[in-house]
């Protein structure tokens, strides 16, 4: 990559949409499976939502080694296949590890605000901000605490976009390393 050269990053956003799919998806489907667990409809239902924890950890895998190039860990997901419906149920409600999962995809969701918040601070802001000159005119533009009325502050504001768009370079793709490293450090904690 050249230093001139803007990179955006997709998996910003994409965990975005993730996260709060896993969010809604996780607090709906335990939420209802489990204030119907009193009529033991609820246990097999709470069980397999849990199972599909590996499912979701394995396409994060998948996308973080798509979009970040970083790999990762298998997850090992023990499934006992001979045991009785009801034993089953007991080891997947009772595994540390179907919990902890849930709570690092739930998380995702808030990782995801701050990677929106990232990527406009990165890309949308420097972009209105060098085209201060043009937009003062048309638009009441206010920054910070600043009114930018004038052409000398509209230029003022255009130097600060330079600025913004030169520590882009710098800063994306760290942050994206950072925001891949998720999965990473989720994996190695779940297997352990």
């Amino acid at each position: 990559m050249s230093p001139y050269e803007i990179r955006i990053h997709p998996e910003w956003l994409f965990f975005l949409v993730t996260g709060m799919f896993y969010f809604c998806f996780y607090l709906v489907a335990l939420s209802f499976s489990l204030s119907l667990s009193f009529m033991v409809v609820g246990i097999p239902l709470v069980t397999r939502v849990l199972r599909t924890t590996a499912a979701f950890i394995q396409f994060e895998r998948t996308q973080t080694k798509i979009y970040t190039d970083i790999t990762t860990d298998p997850y090992d997901k023990k499934v006992i296949t001979d045991a009785s419906v009801w034993a089953q149920a007991k080891l997947e409600l009772t595994d540390r590890r179907n919990w902890s999962a849930v709570f690092w995809l739930m998380r995702k969701f808030v990782i995801g605000l701050v990677s929106l918040v990232s990527a406009v601070l990165l890309y949308v802001a420097p972009l209105a901000f060098l085209l201060a000159p043009l937009l003062y005119r048309y638009i009441d533009m206010n920054v910070i605490f600043m009114q930018v009325d004038t052409f000398g502050k509209s230029l003022f504001i255009m130097a600060v976009g330079a600025l913004l768009a030169a520590i882009n370079f710098k800063l994306s793709e760290s942050l994206a390393k950072a925001i891949g490293g998720y999965t990473r450090s989720m994996i190695r904690q779940l297997n352990c």
